[in-house]
């Protein structure tokens, strides 16, 4: 909504000034929401203040048994290379899975000014926490070795957050659950979303009419009972009014663990 603009008779010259930024102010966010949208004003501008600690794995790099359905998959998420966090709030109900976060921690003397660029693939709660980092995340946000075991020391830190848009690289995937069945029991994880997208639909073409999918936990939608022959899919995500065409259809001899490339990128 516009606020309304009072035109004084006589204006001071500053006056004038406030009003032509406002006026610039609210043609510019136009301008982001018709053309820009939802690319760049999905962004978040400012940064959170929060806290952060991690976990310990044998390599570093994050878990395959993480709340959000991931899987070995989940352990490394394409070139973040272990780079991931168990988040809390950001959950959303398995919403956040998948999500991409620039964290900075604020002690000026050991933390990295660029922090870490990491994906959220499980639940994770610590002391007033919003991430619960893998050591190859909460690695970077040390300015070089010695910091991060500094870093370490405190075991949970004061940090600064925003989302980012994440740059997977790749089309986007399919992947069966191991826990599917062919016949009788069909779940999927959709992977390498990329931008600022939140997957909150999946459908099923089956006898002449798309029907959703379930969110059973995390990332996973399931259907039981799908049907025989090829599965055709397709997904929605925050930001665009229309469905994701995949521009592909998982064949019928699908099997638990079997992972499908679509023909789209966002």
């Amino acid at each position: 909504m516009y606020d309304a603009v009072t035109y004084v008779s006589g204006p001071k010259s500053s006056d004038c000034h406030s009003e032509m930024e406002l006026s610039f102010k609210h043609q510019l966010g136009l301008v982001c929401v018709i053309l820009l949208f939802p690319a760049l004003c999905y962004s978040q501008e400012y940064y959170t203040k929060s806290r952060a600690t991690f976990y310990s794995t044998s390599d570093g790099y994050g878990t395959p048994t993480g709340a959000c359905g991931f899987g070995e998959y989940g352990r490394k998420m394409n070139w973040y290379d272990g780079r991931v966090a168990g988040v809390s709030g950001l959950y959303r109900n398995g919403v956040g899975c998948g999500t991409c976060y620039q964290v900075k921690c604020l002690i000026s003397s050991l933390c990295d000014e660029n922090g870490a660029y990491l994906v959220a693939t499980d639940q994770g709660y610590g002391d007033r926490t919003d991430f619960v980092m893998s050591p190859q995340a909460f690695l970077k946000l040390g300015r070089d070795q010695k910091s991060y075991e500094e870093l370490k020391k405190y075991g949970t830190v004061d940090i600064e957050y925003k989302r980012v848009p994440c740059t997977y690289t790749g089309n986007v995937l399919f992947h069966i659950k191991e826990t599917s069945s062919n016949p009788g029991y069909f779940a999927v994880v959709i992977l390498n979303v990329n931008g600022v997208h939140d997957i909150t639909a999946v459908e099923m073409w089956q006898s002449g009419k798309w029907k959703s999918l379930n969110r059973n936990y995390g990332a996973v939608f399931d259907f039981p009972n799908p049907p025989s022959g090829e599965i055709r899919l397709r997904f929605k995500v925050s930001g665009r009014a229309d469905w994701v065409d995949p521009m592909i259809v998982i064949p019928s001899n699908w099997y638990p663990g079997s992972t499908y490339a679509t023909k789209v990128q966002l």
